[in-house]
């Protein structure tokens, strides 16, 4: 991508947007990252609430193991320094579904550093977003308003919740780079099992760090690791979906180039995203670390990991996306894009390899991109909810390799098995959809359109190309039913072409 197309057009002269991002990940776990507390969506009000996350006194929180791992393996998927030694700190700060009165996270010590992003545009160029550190904080609650006009009810459901707060660079140009980046880092997270990436419950979900600079100004931040060369940054908070993320970074970097180029300055605040009106709101003063008065959590003593431990989780995690890609494309023989497609969800790869085992690989990966791919849309179903199972795509394509069906008769019998009439092999018997390779029988229907159309037929022997009516001609006359392949090569041999 140019840099000129990074820009946007402002009154005075060009802008470009500089994007870094804050993703919050649920951790796939059971239970809360210090409590026994079960972790689910969908409970009553106050269900899944322990005495540790209603911070009655007394209480102290016992750090879960398994959350420790999650984030240890997320850090290895991100290719990303592991800290054997971390510190949780108390954050605090005062609202009313924070019980405790501050939230327990990392500041100084996370329990993962620096590690990268390789992420892929639409046009099939890639860029490398740096991860910064990601470490491990506890959810709070949720205050609902809108149960009662003069009270606001609080749920203690989600207090407590692991979360890996996941911190990138401010590496990112465009809001389509953004929206990007998030989709491979949910794919990742989604593959190690680390979080099951549903935007939709708020378990994944990013604050977004939108400022705007003059061209040039990037450069010389890349360069030095100066931030003066880059603008106030304003945070968009809680955005989960990549729709709204989109609309959100492209209205906050036209709002902050309207008041520079009317000589204000911005103010560097926490915003909201508004998607009814599609703007951004001012939420609060931008707060800075020392705001937050964090200090070490007396009740937790330093983390410190085996490295052996580490060793082991690194040995046990499984194939990701990035691997699997290059993998589909050497083992499979496919386009670096089929393969993106591929394996950008976990069950759409798994799907594929299912039904492709000994079948022609590409003509298995078009049915899955595209047809399956349409119906699923249509019926706004996920594959893992297919009415059509992998091995059912898989004798569809011999079918079509052994020549029983043409391509264009499998199309018909797809629709069928989508309404589940039966296998496929059922269907084409039942519906007498077997092609005509018979050649005899094939012969006497190209012996009659010779005779019927002498004049096509010397056409031909001018213009070869020409062979494609008569080839429509016998597809016409046998219901579609005949075999392309043996069709042709009749014809050349009877036209003497």
């Amino acid at each position: 991508m140019s840099e000129a197309s990074k820009q946007i057009e402002g009154r005075t002269g060009p802008w470009e947007i500089v994007l870094g991002l804050e993703v919050h990940a649920q951790v796939a776990s059971r239970a809360k990252l210090f409590s026994g507390a079960a972790v689910g969506f969908g409970a009553g009000p106050n269900e899944q609430v322990s005495l540790v996350d209603a911070a009655m006194p007394g209480m102290l929180p016992v750090i879960n193991r398994f959350c420790v791992e999650q984030a240890v393996k997320t850090g290895l998927g991100l290719k990303a320094q592991i800290n054997l030694k971390s510190r949780f700190d108390r954050k605090n700060y005062f609202y009313p579904d924070l019980p405790q009165g501050y939230q327990i996270s990392q500041f100084q010590n996370p329990i993962v550093g620096e590690g990268e992003v390789l992420v892929e545009r639409d046009d099939g160029t890639t860029f490398t977003v740096g991860i910064e550190r990601l470490h491990l904080e506890q959810d709070a609650g949720k205050s609902i308003h809108d149960l009662d006009p003069n009270a606001t009810y609080v749920d203690l459901n989600r207090a407590g919740t692991a979360l890996m707060e996941i911190v990138s660079r401010p590496h990112m140009r465009t809001s389509d780079e953004a929206v990007a980046y998030v989709k491979k880092l949910r794919t990742i997270l989604i593959y190690l099992g680390s979080c099951d990436g549903d935007m939709d419950k708020g378990n994944l979900r990013a604050d977004v760090n939108v400022s705007v600079c003059r061209p040039g100004a990037y450069e010389k931040f890349r360069e030095s690791g100066d931030f003066s060369h880059l603008g106030t940054r304003c945070e968009i908070k809680n955005v989960n979906s990549f729709r709204f993320m989109q609309q959100a970074i492209e209205y906050e970097a036209r709002r902050q180039i309207e008041i520079l180029e009317d000589g204000g300055k911005i103010d560097q605040e926490t915003r909201l995203f508004d998607p009814g009106k599609g703007e951004t709101r001012s939420m609060r003063s931008k707060e800075e670390a020392h705001d937050y008065r964090y200090f070490p959590d007396p009740d937790l003593l330093p983390l410190e990991l085996d490295p052996a431990w580490v060793k082991r989780i690194e040995a046990s995690l499984p194939e990701l996306p990035d691997a699997k890609k290059q993998r589909f494309q050497s083992q499979y023989g496919l386009s670096a894009y089929d393969a993106g497609v591929l394996i950008s969800e976990q069950a759409k790869a798994d799907f594929y390899e299912a039904a492709a085992k000994g079948r022609d690989a590409k003509l298995v990966a078009n049915w899955v991109t595209n047809d399956l791919a349409a119906k699923l849309t249509a019926g706004g179903l996920d594959i893992e909810n297919s009415p059509v199972f992998p091995a059912a795509i898989a004798e569809l394509v011999q079918l079509i390799e052994e020549g029983v069906i043409s391509s264009k008769i499998a199309k018909d019998v797809f629709e069928r098995m989508w309404l589940g009439e039966g296998s496929p092999s059922e269907i084409v018997e039942k519906q007498g959809l077997k092609q005509v390779s018979d050649t005899g029988a094939l012969e006497k229907i190209i012996d009659d359109l010779i005779a019927a159309n002498p004049g096509q037929a010397e056409a031909v022997k001018e213009k070869p190309q020409a062979i494609g009516w008569f080839v429509g001609q016998v597809m016409k006359a046998t219901g579609g039913k005949a075999n392309p392949g043996a069709v042709n090569q009749l014809l050349k041999s009877k036209l003497g072409v």
